[in-house]
């Protein structure tokens, strides 16, 4: 895996750190898979679900509706009758002759998720800050390896056992109270129809 780095200091492009760069990561990276989106009926959030690939270790990150519509049709094969958003973007990428290498879930700070996107041009690897949702949503589509950093895993990972409190919207969720979460197909298909 790309381990690229920017200056202390610096945001992406050179610019002055915003606060929405990330800092620069550390030590060793799991590779993961999207195990599902999920929709939480009591309080209708949805939540997507990366599964470690070597093992039964769960790492649930709370996500919004249409990042989870986006990650949950592609993962489905459905296709919209005009692109979304992450479509949209992932085909200006291409035809830019930008290659999307991996995404990695960075950070977990003040209950918060950060992502890096790793994207190459001309042997040239650029490291873009991101939210966890939009960059799973570009993942799925470019085909890529995703991967957590172990010290986010350590912090909200799950074991399958472990269990904390769904309804407070912090923190982790644990797998067993997904008893009150329903596949993203599923819920959509319950749902009312809307012209």
């Amino acid at each position: 895996p790309c381990h690229c780095a920017l200056e202390p200091g610096t945001g992406a492009r050179g610019r002055p750190a915003g606060a929405w760069d990330n800092p620069a990561m550390s030590g060793r990276l799991v590779e993961m898979v999207v195990e599902s989106v999920r929709v939480h009926m009591p309080s209708s959030r949805h939540v997507v679900i990366l599964k470690e690939a070597d093992r039964e270790r769960y790492l649930p990150i709370w996500i919004g509706p249409w990042e989870a519509s986006a990650i949950a049709m592609r993962l489905q094969g459905l296709t919209p009758e005009r692109p979304l958003t992450h479509d949209l973007f992932a085909s200006a990428l291409d035809e830019l002759g930008v290659r999307i290498h991996q995404v990695i879930i960075s950070d977990l700070a003040e209950e918060t998720f950060h992502a890096r996107l790793f994207l190459e041009q001309n042997g040239h690897t650029l490291e873009i800050d991101s939210r966890p949702s939009d960059a799973l949503a570009l993942a799925v589509r470019a085909g890529v390896r995703i991967y957590a950093a172990e010290s986010v895993l350590e912090s909200a990972g799950l074991d399958g056992k472990h269990v904390v409190d769904v309804y407070a919207g912090t923190g982790t969720l644990g797998i067993e109270a997904l008893s009150g979460c329903v596949l993203w197909a599923d819920f959509v298909e319950a749902s009312p129809k809307r012209c």
